[in-house]
């Protein structure tokens, strides 16, 4: 697989496919690279060292620096991808592989077996470049994301372009399926505008359906109470209530058992409707203990519960259920990192490159493919696939 994006969404969705075990060579203009290589602080190893930004979204890949203005470079990137990968993943503009000696649709002709996979800021023909918060600005997040009475806000990570590299990773998977069983290609293109309107989900159906702008809720739910943020003795506590055999349990629970019989609060329909009610009731009684007390008493009642932890507290949970990796890294030693979600036949996916250095990998392909510093020689490249 040939990794000629940048910044978040596809090298997401490269090491997405790197962790099912794709062999991901990560192109870079010398000099300077993926732009998150410059993303911080925080850097380690030094104040201009690694970029923690790029360090997470990079494992995986072997980084060949390619300059695409040089003529010889071009030859080269089109030999890889004529005769070495079997995917391409690139977010280039509209029309700027082709002003750069990469004809999309040429290279395909000779290819026919490359699933070429592209991801936008915007379907085209918009050709603005896309960032996350400015999409989640334009696709309607920040609309339904913050207090209730206060300003529009971000999700507090890159979702759209997180969603949209994990669909294109999908797209990816769907299309090679395809490839082998038909014995062609083709092209899957994702864009972060469009993956962030997928995510609306049941917040845009309902607008579909009803015509109804939706309002921001904070840390409640539209179409679910109690689905929310509750105070204990101690600080806040996430509640999520998903139907009348939850809610009684947590009624028995904080010493309220006829809430469940209340007409206000008997169904979910009439709960939205008196949420307030409900809130206030909730937060009386769930003040009289702590956090950790009423997370013990709800979760043996069977409700939905958790504390509000901050992320070190969340790594550290994680760490415990494996999920907290190291790979070797060639200058900064032994380097943790979040591993993949996916579990296949009872195992976690291995870890196995460290996010490469820039041009890491350079010398050593060059020298694989016949290729040196000075330009090509002339022989035939290895197949790696």
């Amino acid at each position: 697989m040939l990794d000629l994006s940048r910044v978040l969404a596809g090298p997401l969705s490269t090491m997405v496919l790197a962790d099912l075990g794709a062999e991901v060579l990560k192109v870079e203009a010398p000099g300077g690279g993926d732009e998150t290589r410059s993303w911080g602080p925080p850097f380690l190893g030094s104040a201009d060292g690694e970029s923690t930004y790029f360090l997470s979204i990079n494992r995986g890949k072997r980084s060949l620096g390619l300059n695409f203005h040089d003529p010889g470079d071009q030859v080269l990137a089109r030999r890889l991808i004529t005769e070495w990968a079997d995917v391409v993943v690139e977010n280039f503009r509209p029309g700027a592989l082709q002003r750069l000696g990469l004809d999309v649709d040429e290279l395909l002709a000779m290819a026919p077996r490359v699933v070429w996979a592209t991801v936008r800021g915007y379907p085209e023909p918009d050709d603005r470049p896309g960032y996350d918060f400015v999409i989640q600005a334009g696709a309607g997040l920040m609309a339904i994301t913050g207090p209730v009475e206060g300003p529009p806000s971000k999700v507090g990570v890159a979702v759209a372009d997180m969603l949209a590299g994990l669909y294109l990773a999908t797209g990816v998977l769907a299309a090679v399926v395809r490839r082998d069983r038909d014995g062609v290609g083709g092209r899957v293109s994702v864009s972060l505008a469009e993956a962030a309107v997928a995510s609306l989900i049941n917040v845009g159906q309902s607008v579909l359906t009803t015509g109804e702008a939706p309002r921001r809720q904070g840390n409640a739910h539209a179409q679910l109470a109690p689905y929310a943020v509750y105070q204990a003795a101690d600080g806040p506590l996430a509640i999520g209530v998903g139907n009348n055999r939850q809610f009684r349990a947590l009624a028995a629970a904080v010493g309220q058992p006829t809430l469940a019989d209340d007409a206000r609060f008997s169904d979910n329909r009439s709960r939205v409707i008196h949420r307030r009610a409900l809130t206030d009731i909730l937060n009386a009684a769930l003040a009289e203990r702590t956090v950790a007390a009423w997370c013990q008493v709800l979760v043996a009642g069977g409700v939905p519960v958790d504390a509000v932890r901050s992320v070190p507290d969340v790594l550290e949970m994680a760490r415990g259920w494996g999920q907290v990796g190291t790979v070797a890294h060639h200058q900064l030693g032994a380097l943790p990192v979040v591993r993949s979600p996916i579990w296949i036949d009872g195992a976690r996916l291995p870890l196995t490159l460290p996010p490469p250095l820039l041009g890491e990998h350079s010398d050593a392909l060059r020298g694989e493919w016949g290729e040196s510093a000075g330009g090509r020689a002339h022989q035939e490249p290895t197949q790696t696939k």
